[in-house]
């Protein structure tokens, strides 16, 4: 099956709104031709409403980094679902490793904040991956099979036609550790085997996976050309147009 490319960009914590309007206004023309892909930058709370205004009218799509299960209630500083659609934004990044290791993230709240974004009507982008503690006690497929069960629960073959799954080598990030595109699809491949024995055949040979494991325009075309490799989730070269740009570029084989 011919999976089309999805390339998000997670700003984390940069951008105020003014930036973030410019970062989208000097994106927009660099990928205005690249309609065989789906383009998303995922900017800050604050900063959304400026980049769905910005980003009006183009091919590009906007997403979050975050969201709750509530519709809403007493729950000081979350952002629900239906908040989210009302802004104009798409997508929702869920259980990023930075939400796991620093804000008490588990397979759980990951689960229910899925169901939040999926009957709100977003596309959903759900981070999976292990550390270097777990890669080197062998226990990659044991963490992300756990991960992908636990957190994927209770959905339907239905629902998973939204769902994106990203992979996020922590091991591999920051740490002086390489993940080879053989290695990364190696990974993948085992996520999309996991996800067929969930929810079957169809369901996983249609699933998008994204790697996250600091794609650059140096590697992805290399990344992308694995047979179980659908596009990026991106940090850093999303922060600057001509570098994202780039990296679509290379992941497109132009």
């Amino acid at each position: 099956m011919e999976r089309k490319v999805v390339i998000a960009g997670n700003w984390k914590m940069n951008k105020d709104a003014a930036a973030g309007r410019e970062l989208v206004e000097s994106l927009k023309p660099l990928v205005a031709g690249f309609t065989d892909a789906d383009v998303v930058v995922c900017p800050p709370f604050t900063t959304l409403s400026a980049v769905v205004a910005a980003a009006a009218g183009s091919n590009i799509k906007v997403g979050a980094q975050n969201v709750h299960w509530a519709e809403s209630g007493a729950f000081t500083g979350e952002i629900s679902a239906e908040m989210l659609v009302s802004s104009g934004v798409e997508y929702v990044i869920i259980g990023h490793s930075e939400r796991r290791q620093y804000f008490g993230e588990t397979d759980a709240t990951v689960n229910s904040r899925l169901k939040a974004a999926l009957k709100a009507g977003l596309k959903p982008i759900v981070c999976v991956g292990e550390t270097l503690a777990e890669r080197e006690g062998n226990k990659t497929n044991e963490v992300i099979g756990r991960q992908l069960r636990d957190g994927l629960a209770g959905l339907t073959a239905a629902d998973m036609a939204n769902v994106i799954i990203a992979y996020e080598p922590v091991w591999a990030i920051g740490t002086g550790k390489t993940a080879t595109p053989a290695i990364a699809e190696e990974t993948h491949k085992f996520i999309r085997e996991t996800v067929g024995a969930l929810f079957g055949a169809a369901t996983a040979s249609a699933l998008r996976i994204q790697y996250g494991g600091s794609m650059k325009p140096e590697n992805a075309r290399e990344l992308v050309a694995q047979a179980d490799i659908d596009g990026g989730l991106i940090g850093g070269a999303a922060l600057k147009a001509d570098s994202f740009a780039k990296l679509i570029s290379e992941a497109l084989g132009r």
